[in-house]
């Protein structure tokens, strides 16, 4: 264990082993910081919250402080990280806003300058979020998207796995797994690029791209078109895209232009 000098760790903070801790950071009570975990300069960790192992945490970040929400009456409410997380330089993320749900953070993923995840949300492994991707509470997200620059995401919004948005995307209606989010809650088609370097067969692609055509470029009723789909493609990923289709309540993004 490495604590600079200058840090301030509570007593009431676990620090596990192998743990680096820089100057001037303040770890507050009830903060439990996994083994091997790397703490920069200047960083503010508030509890209660449970850190995993050998995560990165850059200079400037905030993690675990009190939620950006009116109705928060200042219960103890958690913030939950996995391992081998990356937090760059002034990363923002929450705790949730109530006692009965944490925010969530999975494993692997890489919080590039100035990202923000508000309360409540839940994001899944291996996904990236570059400068400035801002994602606002009770969100639910995937695994291996990509949220890229200044795109934002509306509270209580899905996003699925393997999604993609283009900088400065907004969306504040679902979008589906294998997806890619241009504008504003517009889709561009598949993110085709993730689903090969993922390794998803030529026939699945091939049958996402069937579907995706079929159910946001054909101009038939929903009603119409789900049964149709359903009956049509088989394939897992497939299977994966209307399941989540078919369980969206806030509606999904369309396919084109604004």
């Amino acid at each position: 264990m490495n604590i600079h000098p200058t840090a301030l760790v509570d007593s009431g903070a676990e620090i596990g082993d192998r743990c680096e801790i820089g100057p001037w950071s303040v770890i507050e009570a009830e903060v439990v910081l996994g083994e091997g975990c790397r703490v920069g300069p200047h960083v503010h960790l508030r509890g209660p919250m449970v850190i995993g192992r050998e995560n990165r945490i850059h200079t400037g970040c905030v993690l675990g402080d009190d939620p950006q929400d009116f109705k928060f009456q200042n219960q103890p409410t958690r913030l939950v990280i996995g391992d081998r997380n990356v937090f760059r330089e002034h990363v923002t993320i929450h705790r949730s806003n109530s006692l009965e749900e944490d925010t969530v953070i999975g494993d692997r993923n890489y919080f590039m300058a100035s990202s923000h995840v508000g309360h409540n949300s839940r994001i899944g492994n291996d996904n990236v979020f570059v400068n400035g991707a801002l994602v606002a509470g009770h969100v639910i997200l995937g695994n291996h998207c990509i949220v890229s620059g200044n795109a934002m995401i509306h509270q209580f919004v899905r996003v699925g796995s393997f999604a993609m948005m283009q900088g400065g995307a907004a969306i504040s209606k679902d979008l589906p797994p294998f997806c890619m989010a241009s504008r504003q809650n517009r889709m561009a088609g598949l993110n085709t690029v993730g689903l090969r370097r993922n390794g998803f067969s030529p026939a699945e692609r091939t049958e996402l791209r069937e579907l995706y055509r079929f159910l946001f470029m054909q101009n038939l009723p929903w009603e119409e078109k789900l049964p149709r789909a359903w009956h049509r493609y088989t394939a897992a990923p497939s299977v994966r895209m209307l399941e989540f289709v078919s369980g969206s309540s806030r509606g999904v993004c369309a396919h084109g232009r604004d």
